[in-house]
C-alpha cells in the first residue's frame, strides 16, 4: 500500500540572530518528516510574534500586510507540492523550496551524475567494474524507495547523514560484509566526487566520512596443494582447461582478465633468449614483462592449436570468469583442497608459493604483478612470514 505524503509549513522567528529587538522570518517546510528551511527575507519584531499563531498580533496595518505575506507563501508552498504530486515527481521539502525559489531549473539529481558516470564510464573501466557500478545503483534506488519514499535525490540533499543511513542500509542485506558495504559506499563516493569537480555540488558530504576495511590475509595454495593439481588430469575436456589456465596463472601470476586477452603478439623473446610476455594489466594498464617458466609455456603449446583458440586469435579457448570459478569448486573437491578457489588465489600463490617463497625478491614480484606500489606487494610478504612463524612454531612444538 502505498503512504501517502505528509506536508507542513511552519513560519518562525530565528532568535539566535535576533539584534535590536528584531530575528529574521523563516518558513520551514516539512514532508514526510524531513525539514527544509527557508528564509523569508524579512525581520520582525520579537515583542509581537504570536509563536501559537505563528502570526504578527495586533490590527496595524504593516501586520495585516506581513500576515497576508504568510498566507500566500503558505499558498505558493502548498500549490507547489500539489503540483508535484500531480506529476507523480519526486516530493521533498528541498524540491518545494526550489520551486517557490524558482531556481529548480538546472539543479542536478542523483540520477543526473548516475547517468552522466554510467555514459562516459563505458570507455575508461572493464566490464567487471562496470557492473559492479550498476550493482550500487541498484542498492542506491533499493534505499532511496525504501528509506526516503522517493526514486531520486537532488545532490544538494546529499549530507553525512545520508551517507551513513545508506550505510546502516547495506549492513542490514543478507550475506554483505563490511567491506563490500565499503565497496558500495566508495563507488557512490566516486560518483559524488566526480559531480563535485564539475560543480554541481557546492560542499562535499563525503568529507567527515571515513571508509574503514576490515584487512584480510591473502589465501593462496601451498606447494602440497599446488601439486596435488598439477598432477591431477581430467578426462572431462572443459575441467582440464581450467586446471591449465589455472595452473598457467600460477606461474604466471596474471589475472583472469589479462590470461583471456593474451594474444600470439604477447609472446616476445627476452634478452635472456628465452620466450616472455610483454602485455599491460586490464586493471590499471600498468605493463608487464614475465619470461615464461617451461610449466607455463608448456601450457601455451598445448593449446596452440585449440580450434577456440585459433579463432578467436587468443592463446587460449576463452571461458567466463563465473563459469571458471564454478569449475574450480569441482577442481578443489576432486584434489582434496579444503579452501575456497578461485582464479584469483593463482595470483596470490604465483606472488607467496611460486616466487617470494623461493627466494624472488619483492621488488622483481612486484615487477612481475604489474603493482604501480611495493606496498601492495609486502602485503604478500607479510604472508609469508606469518607462514615461518606457523612452522617455527610446529618445530617448537616438536622439540
Amino acid at each position: 500500500m502505498k503512504t501517502p505524503n505528509t506536508f507542513s509549513v511552519l513560519f518562525w522567528l530565528k532568535l539566535a540572530s535576533a539584534k535590536n529587538g528584531k530575528a529574521p522570518l523563516y518558513a520551514r517546510i516539512t514532508v514526510n518528516g524531513k525539514r527544509s528551511e527557508l528564509s523569508l527575507k524579512r525581520k520582525l519584531s520579537i515583542a509581537d510574534w504570536d509563536a501559537n499563531k505563528n502570526r504578527l498580533k495586533g490590527l496595524s496595518d504593516e501586520t495585516k500586510c506581513v500576515n497576508s505575506y504568510l498566507r500566500q507563501v503558505y499558498s505558493q508552498l502548498f500549490e507547489s507540492y500539489q503540483k508535484l504530486k500531480r506529476e507523480k515527481k519526486m516530493v521533498t521539502s528541498n524540491l518545494i523550496k526550489a520551486h517557490f525559489l524558482g531556481d529548480e531549473d538546472g539543479r542536478h539529481s542523483l540520477t543526473d551524475i548516475i547517468n552522466y558516470h554510467n555514459d562516459h564510464m563505458k570507455s575508461t573501466l572493464r566490464l567487471g567494474t562496470q557492473k559492479n557500478y550498476y550493482t550500487t545503483h541498484r542498492y542506491l534506488f533499493l534505499f532511496l524507495k525504501e528509506k526516503h519514499r522517493t526514486t531520486n535525490m537532488y545532490l544538494s540533499e546529499l549530507n553525512y547523514k545520508f551517507i551513513i543511513d545508506f550505510e546502516r542500509f547495506l549492513r542490514h542485506q543478507k550475506s554483505m560484509g563490511n567491506n563490500t558495504v565499503m565497496k558500495h559506499i566508495e563507488r557512490l563516493r566516486k560518483m559524488v566526487s566526480l559531480a563535485y569537480r564539475m560543480e554541481w555540488l557546492d560542499r562535499d558530504p563525503f568529507i567527515k566520512f571515513e571508509a574503514k576495511y576490515e584487512k584480510k590475509e591473502r589465501t593462496f595454495l601451498t606447494k602440497e596443494e599446488l601439486q596435488r593439481i598439477e598432477d591431477k588430469s581430467f578426462t572431462i575436456p572443459r575441467l582440464q582447461l581450467i586446471k591449465d589456465l589455472f595452473v598457467f596463472s600460477c606461474y604466471t601470476g596474471l589475472s583472469y582478465g589479462d590470461v583471456m586477452n593474451l594474444t600470439l603478439g604477447n609472446l616476445c623473446m627476452g634478452m635472456d633468449g628465452k620466450q616472455w610476455i610483454h602485455s599491460k594489466r586490464e586493471k590499471t594498464s600498468v605493463p608487464v614483462k614475465i619470461p615464461l617458466l617451461s610449466k607455463a609455456s608448456n601450457i601455451i603449446k598445448k593449446y596452440e592449436v585449440h580450434p577456440n583458440s585459433t579463432d578467436k586469435q587468443t592463446l587460449f579457448p576463452t571461458i567466463s570468469n563465473q563459469k571458471l570459478n564454478s569449475y574450480l569448486k569441482e577442481i578443489a573437491d576432486v584434489c582434496r583442497i579444503k579452501k575456497n578457489l578461485t582464479f584469483h588465489i593463482a595470483r596470490h600463490t604465483f606472488a607467496t608459493t611460486v616466487t617470494l617463497s623461493n627466494g624472488v625478491p619483492i621488488e622483481t614480484v612486484s615487477k612481475l604483478l604489474g603493482h604501480s606500489k611495493i606496498t601492495t606487494t609486502q602485503i604478500y610478504a607479510k604472508v609469508i612470514e606469518r607462514k615461518v612463524s606457523d612452522d617455527m612454531q610446529r618445530l617448537e612444538e616438536c622439540i
